[in-house]
């Protein structure tokens, strides 16, 4: 028997150990210009690599890390993704995942409600969730081009692209919202995407919009798991739309690659885009063929918190952006780009002068930045529950001094 295809406890609990280490400053990993002709050993090769891998990545669950819209993932999520890579099921073929099926049905079942949608699928991202519902537009009403607003997602733009769809783009107002006013009158072959947690400000397009396109989707890749927590009436309206994207890998804490694609007539949609062929024992829906269990950590994070455990964490951290935006406002030094809806802060010094200076001396990770207009700004995104903000305002103002 191969022992490298059998449980290893002593090895799988070095590995656990490893993680534990502080590697302090380590070089980029050096790996050989060609392939090596013979192997190092499975331990010999986590030692090799764990300083750089473990040592070298950004640590997103540090209390200085505020800067982008990836998040820490709990430990549980750790224990399940070990699982899934032992068992490697796939979700294409029944027989390879029968359990595996069932969770991801179970896991969609019990989040897409909060949508006010029937049903869907996973994704490894809203990329992908995106291409699927405009794809399921295109199928279901006819749809021949995509509206959406200049702040929409790469990805929206990018998906009318491969789907042979007419894409424009509408201007947006001050606070990064789509303008209304600036919609096409004829929608009638149009499918109309909003965006409720634009990628720079975190703004939410207004959901009364729903409905006035023969397709509505509602890419809500970053503010989506809001209707999970006490702020879920920012999304109100988006209860009517036809489709819509989750990040599941945002602001429900999971591991890359994890994401929903919801509908509102899950059957039309998936018949769509379904499709068979002589080897499947059922029809192949969606975008992917085969795919792993990404369900079973959010499977496993949504029964180790149930919702109110997940909105604890969402509203802690919309309380860390309050607070952030309530000292910008109070030092005269400094100015705040909008109020924050989604947990997105964007500001920057009043004397643009000192921009880069302060971007030097903030801790890595404590921000990001942005261009708006053509002027740069300071880019702070609430994903991590972990983050001190008294840390990150003491920071701004030794900088500032």
């Amino acid at each position: 028997m191969d022992e490298d295809f059998s449980i290893d406890p002593d090895n799988l609990l070095h590995a656990i150990n490893l993680m534990s280490r502080d590697y302090g400053f380590v070089d980029p990993i050096d790996l050989p210009v060609a392939l090596p002709e013979q192997g190092m050993g499975s331990s010999s090769v986590m030692d090799f690599l764990a300083p750089s891998i473990l040592g070298c990545a950004a640590r997103l669950g540090a209390a200085s890390s505020f800067a982008h819209m990836d998040p820490p993932t709990p430990w549980i999520t750790w224990a399940m993704s070990l699982w899934n890579a032992s068992l490697n099921q796939n979700l294409l073929h029944p027989a390879t995942a029968p359990v595996a099926r069932h969770i991801e049905q179970r896991v969609v079942g019990w989040l897409a409600p909060f949508f006010g949608m029937t049903g869907g699928h996973m994704t490894p991202g809203s990329t992908l969730a995106n291409l699927t519902a405009l794809w399921s537009a295109r199928e279901c009403a006819g749809i021949n081009e995509v509206v959406a607003s200049e702040n929409a997602h790469l990805s929206i733009g990018k998906a009318a692209h491969i789907l042979g769809l007419r894409f424009r783009a509408l201007p947006c107002d001050p606070s990064g919202a789509l303008i209304a006013e600036s919609l096409p009158d004829d929608l009638t072959r149009t499918a109309l995407v909003l965006t409720a947690g634009a990628t720079s400000t975190g703004a939410i397009d207004s959901l009364d919009l729903v409905g006035r396109a023969a397709w509505t989707h509602v890419d809500a890749a970053w503010a989506g798991p809001l209707r999970l927590s006490k702020h879920a009436q920012r999304l109100a309206g988006i209860e009517l739309a036809d489709s819509v994207a989750v990040s599941a890998h945002k602001w429900l804490f999971q591991p890359k690659e994890s994401a929903l694609v919801l509908f509102r007539d899950t059957d039309q949609a998936h018949a769509a885009i379904s499709f068979g062929g002589a080897y499947l024992a059922v029809p192949n829906v969606g975008v992917l063929g085969s795919h792993g269990a990404t369900a079973l950590p959010l499977l496993a994070t949504l029964l180790a918190w149930g919702r109110q455990g997940i909105s604890a964490r969402i509203e802690h951290c919309m309380d860390l952006a309050e607070q952030l935006a309530a000292f910008i406002k109070g030092d005269h030094r400094l100015a705040l780009y909008t109020e924050p809806q989604t947990g997105i802060v964007v500001w920057r010094p009043n004397d643009i002068e000192t921009f880069d200076k302060l971007l030097k001396q903030l801790p890595v990770g404590a921000a990001s930045t942005t261009t708006i207009a053509r002027q740069r700004w300071f880019r702070n995104v609430a994903a991590n529950p972990n983050a001190n903000i008294n840390l990150l305002i003491t920071e701004v103002q030794k900088a500032l001094q």
